[in-house]
């Protein structure tokens, strides 16, 4: 079946034409998930093989997390209703079988883990890790941010003492540099194969790695039928941890939503990533299937004001639109309940806990008393922008944020932009006045959310916002240990002055869904939101 007619039947059946057998809706599958074949559906596509490579997609992370090793890992946890979290205060060997850090805190030394190989053989060696955390630093774009949230800058900072031992040296000690290592981005590569397909202009052979992975990880590429599918088959020589439980994945890409649900309701396949809330809430419900939903740590749906735009430069003008919100409803119509609420919380900050409460709920007296001091009182036009692929949440709560500031004066233009669009419109060009956005961060710690968002020019700060106090505290606090004394206190103060210039409005903290057909075990949520099929196993 060539892709045109693929996507044709995958967006055009219906739910009772999703019910036939998977063999059936989609015969490029080998097989159907059995004890030794899983079979997971999204709604994404994956576009490349290689994390570095410029313009990888989300979608695609997850190749480096299943085919590639990394020095560390994390450990794992058990959260409050009983399902497996990564556990970021936990920071476990992976490749690295041990390291020790110096007593000034600026020498890492890492002892490479005897017996690890590469998928043809080779064994994974200390040179291999330079040249590789080389590249990531070297290649630009977001790795290379990435990298640099762990103050990792630099091939100066990275040496080959032996084939078996590794050192990095930072410039200052940084409570991000170990963990930074544990993210998807510090993949370990076999660089002699790399190096043999490089090229005078690809010295880092990313033409090579983007269709040819050449990793040590639990798991190798069978098969990448791009737009279509990605099978994987399980490296019976992995060294870094236990034999994953499937011997092949098949990662299916069904655009349809209703066809990836009607799967997982028959039973047909093993998990549906990333499901929508309302289907997370009525799938809950159905015999058969489990749903896992996580809150996703470090990150919040937000409605969020561009200090670009006239009116809202005064604070006064942007607390109102605060407290104008119906955030209950929003919650109920567009997360279905599903979530974390992030209003109604109390006026004085007594935690560093991230994500926390506001403490704006919808109040339309305070919101229409602050606009009476400005010089708005009349009110204003302005266009309210979402991203179409995120509409199941964003197009209800847009339409209900409308309602809410009409009552205060302010008539809100919903504005609807493709997805293609939107990083750019959004993220780079940051011209957006008022637009729904969110952002996760992957280091677990407030200090690194407000990095990104709270300093101008970052990328997640869309709306322009410049406080000297804010970006001062973050300067001062993101390389500190969470034990200093200062830590606590900054935090406080970051967290106050977010909620008091309350550029970006807090709505609520999302969660992971993910479905399973009943017998699939040992599934651990993950701050990439990418699927870690490792420890998956029938039950």
């Amino acid at each position: 079946m060539n892709r045109r007619n693929f996507l044709k039947g995958a967006t055009t059946l219906s739910v009772s034409a999703s019910l036939l057998p998977l063999s059936h809706l989609l015969p490029n599958a080998a097989q159907a998930a059995t004890n030794e074949t899983a079979v997971v559906v999204f709604g994404g596509t994956i576009n490349s093989l290689d994390i570095h490579r410029s313009g990888t997609n989300r979608d695609s992370y997850q190749v480096a997390i299943n085919c590639y090793d990394r020095l560390v890992s994390f450990g794992t946890k058990q959260t409050a209703d009983g399902s497996l979290s990564y556990d970021f205060s936990n920071v476990q060997p992976e490749l690295a079988e041990s390291w020790e850090t110096s007593e000034d805190g600026t020498v890492m030394t890492f002892k490479i883990r005897e017996g690890a190989t590469f998928w043809d053989g080779k064994p994974v060696t200390a040179h291999d890790v330079k040249w590789s955390l080389d590249r990531a630093v070297s290649l630009g774009g977001f790795p290379t941010v990435q990298m640099k949230a762990g103050r990792l800058e630099s091939p100066d900072q990275f040496k080959a003492i032996d084939d078996r031992t590794f050192q990095i040296t930072l410039p200052f000690p940084s409570k991000l540099a170990l963990p930074d290592l544990a993210t998807p981005i510090p993949i370990i590569i076999n660089s002699e194969v790399a190096k043999a397909h490089a090229t005078e202009n690809d010295p880092w052979a990313t033409e090579y790695l983007h269709r040819n992975p050449a990793g040590s990880g639990a798991y190798k590429v069978l098969r990448w039928n791009a737009g279509e599918q990605l099978v994987y088959e399980r490296n019976e020589d992995w060294a870094c941890g236990p034999l994953p439980g499937y011997q092949r994945v098949m990662l299916r890409e069904v655009p349809a939503q209703s066809t990836r649900r009607a799967l997982i309701e028959r039973g047909s396949v093993s998990a549906s990533q990333n499901i929508p809330n309302k289907d997370a809430k009525e799938l809950a419900a159905k015999p058969g299937v489990k749903v896992v939903s996580t809150p996703i740590e470090n990150c919040i749906y937000s409605l969020c004001t561009n200090l670009d735009f006239e009116p809202f430069k005064d604070k006064r003008v942007r607390q109102a639109v605060a407290w104008s919100i119906p955030y209950e409803k929003i919650f109920e119509q567009a997360a279905y309940g599903q979530g974390v609420p992030m209003w109604g919380g109390g006026e004085q900050v007594t935690s560093i806990a991230w994500p926390q409460k506001s403490p704006y709920s919808q109040n339309l007296e305070k919101a229409r008393a602050l606009m009476a001091q400005t010089a708005y009182k009349d009110g204003f036009e302005v266009p309210l922008s979402f991203n179409l692929s995120v509409a199941d949440w964003a197009e209800p709560t847009a339409l209900l944020i409308q309602q809410g500031l009409a009552e205060i004066g302010i008539k809100a233009n919903i504005e609807k932009i493709p997805g293609a669009n939107w990083r750019t419109i959004a993220l780079v060009e940051k011209k957006l006045p008022l637009h729904l956005e969110n952002f996760g961060g992957w280091l677990n710690t407030p200090d690194y959310y407000f990095f990104w968002s709270y300093i101008k020019g970052n990328l997640f700060n869309s709306y322009n916002y410049d406080n000297p106090e804010m970006a001062k505290l973050i300067d001062d606090t993101l390389d500190m240990a969470v034990s200093h004394p200062d830590y606590a206190p900054n935090v406080t103060r970051m967290i106050e002055i977010a909620f008091e210039d309350i550029p970006r409005i807090p709505l609520w903290q999302p969660t992971l869904n993910v479905a399973f057909k009943e017998g699939v075990e040992g599934y651990e949520y993950w701050f990439h939101r990418q699927m870690d099929i490792r420890p998956l196993k029938p039950a």
